[in-house]
């Protein structure tokens, strides 16, 4: 099969979907691998460590995509990408469908194979495709409320931890899930005053028992997410549904009950946001206010740390993407039930459900387009 790379064109975007070490592996299976000039550069990969390994760097994007059988992104395709998709071709990257219906409508179009690494889903529920980068991102969010609580970034002027005699920040965090978790080591390690809310009584049990004593949990009801407003000063929103539109925890309304200078950070933008008043930002220009209160809402959060995001995100995309190269898309879902999860669109079809009914399209079961 010919994989090919493209530089990720999506702003401040600087991963990239395969490392050389990658590159070797797929092409040491018989694979042809593309890699468009200057794609690892971000990442701190140069284009001789992906000759050397054995890919064919090309400087024409246009023609990568046209002679790739499968592309291999981070980010979901943007505009200018939309016309490159064509039909048979498989495109395995975070899609996040539901809060995109453009891109939605596009791939349908194309009838491309769409496969997001978001929806790859073992049996127990956890998505390995998107662990690494919810371990990122949970840690970037704490580290960057901690820097927007600063007063000249816009916050309340808060040091995280406190000092002796001066009491810590209070953080709030929405989801005890691996976003959720990463933030809170981080904030319990920076001394902040933690809590964690959730609707899973056993995943709040585990997490009180094995969590430090600066972080408390508490289960997640409007109400009580209600109470604590008035006294927390950084809120980071780490609830995720597979595939699906995230709900909003935090409503317009409540943004009243809050001090001026409270921090929002709301990881879970690329699925729509869990805040009513969240809207897409970027690294260039990440914070906007909406009644006195900072709103953080990076859609590419691990972009800014892309030597460790890719190698994360690599070590966990790789031995999918062989599977895929080795036995074509079909046998590939086939043979594995996690992978089966991830087609979200093929041939003009959608048959994820939850992507369908977050803009009201049909959808069909896998089977028939297997």
């Amino acid at each position: 099969m010919i994989i090919g790379v493209p530089k990720e064109i999506k702003p401040q975007e600087n991963r990239v979907a395969l490392q050389p070490g990658g590159a070797l592996q797929l092409i040491k299976h018989g694979h042809t691998v593309l890699v468009e000039k200057g794609a690892g550069l971000g990442s701190g990969f140069t284009d001789d460590l992906y000759a050397d390994a054995g890919a064919e760097v090309l400087s024409d994007v246009d023609s990568l995509w046209q002679r790739a059988e499968m592309i291999m992104k981070v980010k979901e395709p943007i505009a200018v990408e939309y016309p490159r998709m064509r039909e048979g071709q498989v495109i395995f990257t975070y899609f996040h469908f539901a809060a995109d219906e453009a891109l939605t409508k596009a791939v349908v179009d194309s009838k491309c194979i769409a496969i997001a690494y978001e929806t790859v889903e073992k049996a127990d529920g956890s998505l390995p495709l998107l662990i690494p980068m919810s371990e990122v991102a949970g840690r970037m969010a704490t580290q960057e409320g901690a820097v927007f609580l600063e007063k000249p970034k816009g916050g309340r002027g808060m040091l995280l931890g406190g000092i002796p005699g001066v009491q810590p920040a209070k953080v709030l965090i929405l989801g005890g899930g691996i976003v959720g978790v990463n933030a809170a080591k981080i904030a319990a390690g920076m001394g902040a005053d933690t809590t964690i809310m959730d609707i899973n009584m056993p995943r709040l049990r585990y997490l009180d028992d094995v969590m430090p004593e600066n972080i408390h949990t508490f289960f997640s009801t409007e109400a009580n997410i209600r109470s604590l407003l008035p006294s927390v000063d950084l809120i980071i929103g780490a609830v995720l549904k597979p595939g699906a539109k995230a709900p909003n925890l935090i409503t317009r309304d409540m943004l009243k009950e809050m001090r001026p200078g409270t921090v929002l950070v709301d990881v879970a933008i690329d699925q729509g946001g869990c805040f009513e008043t969240s809207k897409p930002t970027t690294h260039e220009n990440p914070t906007y206010v909406v009644d006195d209160v900072l709103h953080y809402c990076v859609a590419n959060m691990p972009g800014a740390v892309p030597y460790t995001s890719t190698l994360g995100l690599t070590n966990v995309t790789l031995p999918y993407a062989v599977a895929l190269a080795n036995k074509g898309w079909k046998q590939a879902i086939a043979d594995d039930p996690e992978l089966k999860m991830g087609l979200n669109i093929a041939n003009g079809t959608i048959v994820y459900a939850d992507v369908a009914n977050a803009f009201d399209m049909d959808w069909e079961p896998i089977e028939s387009v297997l």
